[in-house]
């Protein structure tokens, strides 16, 4: 969802009026979020380990905005809860796990290392990132902290991909490198922020003495 509350004033004109014909034609927000997902899977994983990044691009660009779409028809028919974040949240990873997994195919059939073992440390670390925010939480911590989080490497996969798709061959295969070295910094700062708050010592309430 749009954090800006300008940007969300923008793409109210748009979204709500569509929001609001799907909710009339008595289709559910869960339903628009796993559609949503298979599509965006389904551009990635047909079009890119092929090199067709241009239309890739701009299918997995199109099933995304359903992660706007479904959020305002919840929120439109008073069906917002934990549930509906629960499966949002769900079907995002499972979208970011094809899109990396199919530069990671993609990659690998260029035979070039480096770049596919970028790939896989994007893959295998953007899950990680969110498990920690996840598992952090779990444990009565947070860790809403990072240089690349998820909105960040969507931007930059997609941007670079849809650049590559337009002709320019290195900007793929140089923000894979970048974006692997953000996403391991990201790991890393999300668990010692973690580690900031768990090893701290809780303070003794009143009347609590200490030993």
């Amino acid at each position: 969802m749009l954090n800006n509350p300008a940007a969300r004033k923008v793409s109210a004109v748009v979204i709500d009026p569509v929001a609001r014909l799907l909710l009339a034609l008595r289709i559910s927000p869960d339903v628009v979020t796993v559609v949503g997902t298979v599509g965006a899977c389904a551009g990635a994983l047909v079009f890119f380990p092929r090199g067709d990044f241009l239309i890739g691009v701009l299918v997995i660009v199109a099933f995304i905005a359903s992660d706007l779409l479904d959020g305002t028809m919840a929120r439109l028919s008073g069906r917002a809860g934990p549930w509906g974040n629960f499966l949002d949240a769900t079907m995002d990873r499972v979208a970011d796990g094809c899109i990396f997994g199919a530069l990671v195919l993609w990659s690998a059939a260029t035979q070039n290392f480096w770049v596919t073992a970028a790939a896989l440390i994007c893959l295998i670390g953007g899950q990680v990132i969110s498990y920690a925010k996840a598992r952090a939480e779990a444990v009565g911590a947070t860790a809403n902290v990072g240089i690349a989080e998820r909105a960040e490497r969507l931007i930059i996969v997609l941007g670079a991909s849809l650049l590559a798709g337009l002709g320019l061959p290195y900007v793929l295969p140089g923000a894979l490198i970048i974006l692997a070295l953000l996403t391991v910094i990201t790991i890393g700062q999300r668990m010692w922020f973690v580690r900031g708050q768990l090893k701290t010592p809780r303070a003794p309430e009143r009347g609590e003495h200490k030993p």
